[in-house]
């Protein structure tokens, strides 16, 4: 037998490390689920504080008059599509008063023709209908020049007083009494009545809605009883260039009269255009966007009298009458504009703000809430630890426990190198007290071995001999004799 001191209570294998890879996998996976979320949560803020609803001022004439029209159905059009956009209508008594008002920046949109006073901040968004001047003379009667008409009473058939004072000033009639003769027409006034000798007019000059013109049946009644003769204006040009807001037209035969055709042969006029115009400080964005609106949305636009059934794009020309806002011309230079184009604001918010948020979150992983590998070399206190408690094995099966745990160790730290739950750092350390630790059990089992076989032998020598059987039969014998 071999003598044994205080058994230690063997050490139980040290508890497993959770999953470090495992662990910092769910931490990336929570990490980048949350930075799309927030990334998204910013565009879709940035978006909604971009898009915000925008009340815009327009400043309009009378209720009644084609520009407050227009303005009411635009204002019902960007509400039923749920717009951004919101009009505010402001109704002035004329449309000069409602061009002051724009002037003086307490509107953001308004309806101009260009013969008015143009605003300094106006720029254009779109050219919402085009006037055509018809010189008319009474029967067959041919009207050759504007000159004709100086000192000769002449009518003007229009929709506002602006109207006089354009033909007055193309027919270059001083304030006097010569500009008396030319006086507006009575409304609802026919070419009969007012070619008629009681009335006395030379000429009427009319002023209408390109669209209006094409589609009214007047003229081709009041020709088909003789009544009126259209004539050319042959100073077309030169009043174009006279007077910037002027431009020259041609009226293509048979599109006022088919029968009879009327003109019978396309003739040279002149034309006003009517401009739908927004505060040159309006953003490009806000302009752009309006312009899309009105371009693609023009025949919901339309009044039933013709007025803005042909909406064009306004010139981006660099000389044109009212230059176009640059919100505007971007749209129409660019007007196929890709997803790229359209979405660019806000992928580079949504970049900046997935750059920002996966830095943050970096940060905090990468500081906080990583965990980090175990180090080899902090496994070396635990061997240390098999070291000191060598001397205290005073049996194999203690040395052989002490050994088992060893083995774990070294079996842990391999694994853990594998998946990377234990780093190389400090290995060289872990390797080195592996050894000594090793090499300690060895040569405590070498110890243990030898000393346990000294002890038998010591124990062997100190018992006595039994006694010989043969002997004791002897003495019984002789003693029984």
């Amino acid at each position: 037998m071999s003598t044994e001191g205080p058994i230690a209570s063997p050490t139980g294998p040290p508890p497993r490390r959770p999953k470090v890879i495992k662990t910092n996998q769910q931490q990336v996976l929570l990490y980048v689920v949350l930075t799309l979320l927030l990334s998204l949560a910013t565009v879709w803020a940035g978006r909604t504080l971009v898009h915000n609803s925008e009340t815009l001022t327009f400043a309009v004439g009378g209720p009644n008059s084609d520009e407050a029209l227009f303005a009411a159905k635009l204002a019902a059009l960007l509400k039923n599509n749920a717009s951004r956009f919101r009009i505010n209508i402001v109704s002035n008594p004329d449309n000069a008063k409602a061009l002051a008002q724009f002037d003086r920046k307490q509107a953001d949109l308004a309806v101009l023709r260009t013969d008015a006073k143009v605003p300094l901040r106006a720029r254009t968004l779109a050219i919402l209908e085009r006037d055509l001047v018809l010189l008319l003379g009474p029967g067959n009667r041919k009207i050759k020049s504007l000159a004709e008409l100086k000192k000769k009473k002449v009518a003007v058939v229009a929709d506002n007083e602006a109207s006089l004072a354009f033909v007055r000033s193309i027919l270059d009639v001083p304030e006097g009494p010569e500009a008396a003769k030319i006086q507006m027409a009575p409304q609802g006034a026919t070419l009969d009545k007012l070619f008629a000798p009681a009335n006395g007019f030379s000429a009427v000059i009319a002023i209408v809605h390109t669209s209006k013109a094409i589609r009214d049946k007047s003229y081709e009644q009041a020709a088909k009883r003789g009544g009126f003769t259209l004539n050319a204006i042959e100073e077309a040009k030169t009043l174009a260039r006279r007077f910037p807001g002027i431009s020259d037209e041609t009226v293509t035969a048979g599109s006022i009269s088919t029968s009879p055709q009327i003109p019978d042969d396309d003739l040279d006029t002149i034309g006003l255009e009517w401009l739908l115009v927004a505060q040159s400080r309006m953003s490009p964005t806000t302009a752009g966007e309006l312009a899309r609106i009105l371009y693609e949305n023009k025949s919901a636009l339309g009044l039933d009298n013709g007025f803005a059934t042909r909406i064009e794009p306004a010139s981006v020309e660099k000389d044109a009458f009212v230059i176009a806002h640059r919100g505007a011309a971007d749209y129409i230079n660019d007007d196929t504009k890709s997803f790229m184009d359209k979405y660019s604001d806000l992928m580079y918010l949504g970049a900046v703000a997935l750059s920002v948020i996966g830095s943050i979150f970096a940060a905090i992983y990468a500081k906080i809430t990583r965990i980090a590998p175990e180090k080899a070399s902090e496994l070396s206190t635990a061997i240390l630890d098999i070291g000191e408690r060598i001397e205290h094995a005073h049996s194999l099966d203690q040395l052989e426990c002490l050994q088992d745990e060893l083995e774990t160790i070294l079996r842990g730290a391999v694994i853990g190198l594998r998946d990377g739950t234990i780093s190389t750092d400090g290995l060289d350390t872990f390797k080195l007290g592996y050894e000594f630790v090793r090499d300690e059990i060895g040569m405590r089992r070498d110890y243990l071995k030898r000393h346990a076989g000294e002890a038998d032998k010591t124990v062997r020598d100190a018992v006595p001999a039994p006694p010989d059987d043969s002997n004791v039969v002897v003495v019984k014998t002789a003693q029984s004799a």
